[in-house]
């Protein structure tokens, strides 16, 4: 009985959009509840306040809803169609992360599986809830039981069929799906000696395989992280100024990935290579309407300007400067104290004293004035050496 309404429900997902499907049992390892209470523990998480104050929701499908008894694990490819990491060899434009070139997947994601849920529950006698990457759930824990999968040394969820690039999303129900198709612990399994993802990261983001301190990682620190990012990492981001494929794009299972032909997730040309001084002058209006249907809005205009800003420092090149004069007196914080640094970056410093001295006796914010002497000291510094 299980099998059939296995595969009833498979073929449904299938012809809903879904490319991938998988059943697991409502628990989790004790592997991987440790493993949650270890990157939580470390300060791993940084600002992302929200995981460990769900910390026992996530890492217990049954604490967050107490009669689920299965979890059916849904997909949806990704995967480009060109190369994710071409961008970073042209400084001038800045680099988009690939999920996040198309539709907000959150939202597609959830229509399709509104979808499944109601045939579910129409032809089968049982609750259900369902959940996309914001709900306190283990994604990728769960995928991986379900045998969708396996964690890469890189953390992300790695497919034998769909590389490193799936959208995951779950349905907790009250069906028994007991499945004896449950991947055992695959750990070092099937990466066998590899460390591409870990050795091309920018910032060293992973202290050990299978270990990811977000705090270094350069999609948290330009989408997750609210304030100035640290200093001694703004260097090493580049030009990404949302998010980051490294990891993702290096994988040898890659090879497998046919490019995704979903039309929800096409990219929109205009993030392909989008010019960072242009993104730069962006108003919140035109930033809103600009990036209305993407993943990209979630972050808003400051935090988005400010990963420009870092690229343009990273750019230094003095067209840019006008623009960075410009965002010097920006209302938001993040903004001025990250423009002080590009124009430390960028301009000579005769031009950047004459905008210290007009503007730091006016400055409210302990951060913008720590950038703006952090900054000449290392102008200074750099015109020692």
């Amino acid at each position: 009985m299980n099998t059939l309404l296995k595969n009833q429900i498979r073929d449904f997902a299938l012809k809903s959009g879904f490319i991938a499907v998988g059943f697991a049992p409502a628990t989790l390892s004790k592997k991987n509840k440790d493993s949650m209470a270890e990157f939580i523990e470390r300060g791993y998480h940084g600002d992302m306040g929200w995981l460990s104050a769900k910390a026992d929701l996530r890492a217990a499908p049954h604490a967050l809803w107490p009669d689920v008894k299965s979890v059916i694990t849904l997909g949806i490819s990704y995967a480009p169609s060109e190369d994710p990491l071409a961008n970073l060899s042209n400084p001038e434009v800045g680099n988009i992360s690939v999920y996040s070139r198309g539709r907000d997947y959150h939202e597609v994601f959830k229509k399709r599986l509104r979808v499944l849920g109601r045939w579910i529950t129409d032809n089968f006698s049982c609750d259900i809830k369902i959940f996309v990457d914001t709900a306190p759930v283990m994604e990728k824990p769960i995928a991986e039981q379900a045998g969708i999968g396996w964690q890469g040394k890189h953390t992300n969820l790695v497919s034998r069929i769909h590389g490193s690039w799936l959208f995951l999303g779950e349905i907790f129900t009250t069906l028994d799906l007991s499945t004896s198709e449950i991947q055992e612990n695959s750990v070092g399994k099937y990466c066998g000696n590899c460390e591409r993802c870990l050795d091309v990261c920018p910032t060293n983001a992973f202290p050990s395989p299978y270990k990811l301190d977000a705090r270094r990682c350069i999609s948290y620190l330009t989408i997750e992280h609210k304030g100035l990012i640290d200093r001694d990492l703004r260097p090493l981001i580049g030009n990404r100024i949302y998010g980051c494929d490294d990891c993702l794009a290096v994988c040898p299972w890659n090879k497998f990935a046919s490019a995704a032909a979903d039309p929800d997730f096409e990219s929109n040309e205009q993030f392909n290579s989008p010019k960072l001084i242009q993104l730069a002058k962006l108003t919140d209006e035109e930033f809103r309407k600009l990036f209305s249907k993407t993943a990209i809005k979630r972050i808003g205009r400051d935090r988005f300007i400010r990963n420009v800003l870092i690229a343009l420092g990273n750019l230094k090149k003095a067209e840019a400067i006008p623009v960075i004069l410009s965002l010097l007196t920006d209302p938001a914080p993040i903004v001025r104290g990250s423009a002080i640094w590009a124009l430390s970056r960028t301009a000579n410093i005769e031009t950047f004293l004459v905008h210290k001295t007009m503007l730091l006796p006016k400055e409210d914010s302990t951060d913008v004035i720590s950038e703006w002497n952090n900054s000449q000291r290392e102008l200074e510094l750099n015109l020692k050496s």
